[in-house]
């Protein structure tokens, strides 16, 4: 019989639980932080203006309804999340991963969307007025009855005319 000595096995048994990998949980009640994890949270009604979400995991997460007015939201990743008629003005979302991510008469006046993927979004109805779209990705994005007046296109140069109706004029 191998008798092992506390002073080994101990040391032994921590570094098995370092290797252990426990999935993170999504915190529905958490509050607004940096690299918060909503992940398919329902958050609909919620009001976040000028909350910092930076980094933050919103996948699948329903913000309809939500106020997040001049909200830092650099780079979070929220691919299918639901902002219908939410309120993001102003709000920074900078490097964001929104693809498929839908934006029903959601109000994005004078938001920026600085690189941020739009691949497949849905923006019917939204208020892009005077946002901001350098470098954005609107491949295959329904802007149908956007209003897009003053806003910054995706080129970073060229600024829609006033009346830009789903289309930058």
């Amino acid at each position: 019989m191998i008798m092992y000595r506390r002073n080994v096995l101990l040391p032994v048994l921590a570094g098995l639980m370092l290797l252990m990998v426990v999935p993170a949980r999504a915190g529905c009640n958490d509050t607004p932080a940096p690299g918060v994890n909503w992940r398919r949270c329902l958050l609909a009604g919620s009001d976040f203006g000028g909350a910092n979400i930076t980094g933050g995991v919103l996948h699948g997460a329903s913000l309809t309804r939500a106020r997040l007015t001049n909200a830092i939201m650099i780079g979070v990743d929220a691919p299918n999340a639901r902002f219908v008629s939410a309120d993001l003005s102003g709000a920074d979302l900078t490097d964001a991963m929104l693809r498929n991510a839908e934006f029903t008469r959601a109000v994005l006046r004078g938001a920026k969307l600085l690189r941020a993927n739009l691949r497949e979004a849905m923006l019917f109805g939204a208020d892009l007025r005077e946002a901001d779209l350098t470098g954005a990705n609107l491949a295959g994005a329904d802007l149908t009855n956007a209003m897009l007046d003053g806003a910054r296109w995706t080129d970073g140069t060229r600024v829609c005319a006033e009346g830009s109706i789903g289309a930058c004029e």
